[in-house]
């Protein structure tokens, strides 16, 4: 039986911070661990940590660093700077891996950690298994390790503007149309895309107008950011013919949702929906073949068998979204959550930068309005409830659970879907139910949470 891992999750390490493990010490010895783990394969090696502009995002950047120094990795600091910006970074400078402090769309008192290795794509299962070992032996004799806080602030480093600044040259060089025309509102979620989108926009010359780019420690996504299109929809919406189209982007920017001009959302699955489209058009999909997730609506199907695409459902979370496009030879996959993978040029993973100037160069060479390229994408209803849980034990041996799941699956039979998962980066059981009867999916939605809530619920 393959042995589980109890740090990482389907993106990183992620908790409370300054619980564990993210506090001090563990956050210490988890920079140390990687440290072994790069220097066990490159003698002398290199890596570049970012960070979010979540508060605790600075400390706890320090103490890996300090961690990887210790056993004698060269730490080079990006400060503030997006995921994406960091897999860039890793891949385009010899680097032997790249660190993110940053827990993407959760509240701010969370925090992560999330690594890169040097070619910039995510660590396989089995090395970050490898690295959590360590640390748990490194947690049983911490006594080698230096446990002392470093609390002072950081100087600001030498090169961590000339690194953004590579990695926002290297997202505008990808752009072929010219994107000035277009009248963009930019929803930077008081995320890590303050660091960069204003200046990338700027040097492109898009008429763009940004929202929630204050950030102070305490408000990224708090009711903005892609975690709340509604908002970026609200403000496109009471503007009629003021903006094109609008982006919104989560804490890390790895990912980003849109509106139209009327304010209507468009989630991962309308922009790979278009992506899709214009790839096949220029015959430029490979394999004619999208890959997604699990939780892609059934309409999203429907509409790329219409255009003579397949579609292939991954497991949730980009990594495995991108294993199976390694595996298929698919250059274009993501998730509705607006994690979008284009594998026809640089990219490593999900980018929202690069999602957003990819969906713009679309809009701008097909000539149509954002709302035209979705217009026939029909969004079976679909409800998504999540249940706090005490522990994540497998549904099959919860009978009570399981009986339900095969009931709604047995009722909706074949007019639509049932996905019960637990959260990879939370203690949350997820329950999604598809169906072209509203009243079906509600009820079987409602069915199956109860049933975890009475077994599992906190």
């Amino acid at each position: 039986m393959t042995q589980q891992r109890q740090l990482f999750g389907t993106d990183g390490i992620r908790g409370v911070a300054g619980e564990f493990p993210l506090t001090a010490q563990s956050t210490n010895l988890i920079g140390r661990a990687l440290g072994h783990d790069l220097i066990r394969t490159t003698a002398k090696a290199k890596a570049v940590i970012g960070q979010d502009t979540r508060e605790s995002s600075r400390w706890i950047a320090d103490r890996v660093s300090e961690g990887l120094a210790a056993v004698g990795v060269d730490v080079h600091s990006a400060g503030v700077i997006t995921t994406p910006g960091v897999a860039y970074l890793a891949r385009s400078r010899g680097m032997a891996a790249g660190v993110v402090i940053s827990a993407s769309h959760n509240p701010w008192t969370d925090n992560g950690i999330k690594v890169f290795s040097g070619d910039g794509f995510k660590l396989s299962d089995s090395r970050e298994l490898a690295i959590e070992q360590e640390i748990f032996a490194l947690l049983k004799n911490p006594a080698s390790a230096d446990d002392t806080a470093l609390k002072v602030p950081r100087p600001s480093l030498p090169g961590e503007a000339e690194l953004r600044h590579a990695y926002i040259k290297s997202l505008a060089a990808s752009v072929t149309s010219d994107l000035s025309k277009l009248r963009v509102l930019v929803d930077c979620a008081n995320g890590a895309a303050t660091a960069e989108a204003p200046g990338l926009f700027r040097l492109l010359g898009v008429q763009a107008t940004f929202i929630h780019v204050a950030p102070d420690g305490k408000n990224i996504n708090e009711q903005c950011g892609a975690l709340h299109p509604e908002t970026l929809g609200k403000h496109a919406g009471s503007s009629a013919g003021t903006f094109d189209l609008g982006v919104t982007f989560d804490g890390d920017a790895d990912r980003a949702l849109f509106c139209d001009a009327s304010g209507r959302v468009v989630n991962g699955d309308g922009v790979l929906l278009a992506a899709a489209r214009s790839l096949h058009a220029e015959g430029k999909l490979k394999t004619n073949t999208v890959v997604s997730t699990t939780m892609s609506n059934m309409g999203l199907e429907i509409a790329l068998k219409q255009s003579g695409i397949q579609m292939l459902r991954a497991n949730v979370g980009d990594k495995y979204v991108l294993e199976e496009m390694l595996k298929t030879g698919a250059i274009l996959g993501g998730e509705q959550s607006g994690h979008i993978i284009f594998l026809d040029g640089d990219a490593t993973t999900g980018d929202g930068l690069l999602t957003a100037l990819r969906l713009m160069d679309i809009v701008v060479r097909s000539g149509k309005p954002l709302a035209d390229l979705v217009s026939d994408l029909k969004v079976f209803p679909q409800k998504i409830q999540n249940v706090r849980v005490k522990e994540k034990v497998p549904f099959a041996n919860v009978p009570a659970i399981q009986s339900a799941i095969t009931t709604a699956e047995r009722e909706l039979d074949g007019s639509g879907r049932v996905v019960v998962r637990y959260s990879g980066t939370e203690a949350l059981a997820r329950v999604m139910v598809e169906a072209e009867s509203e009243s079906q999916m509600q009820s079987a939605c409602a069915a199956i949470a109860a049933e975890i809530q009475k077994a599992l619920g906190v």
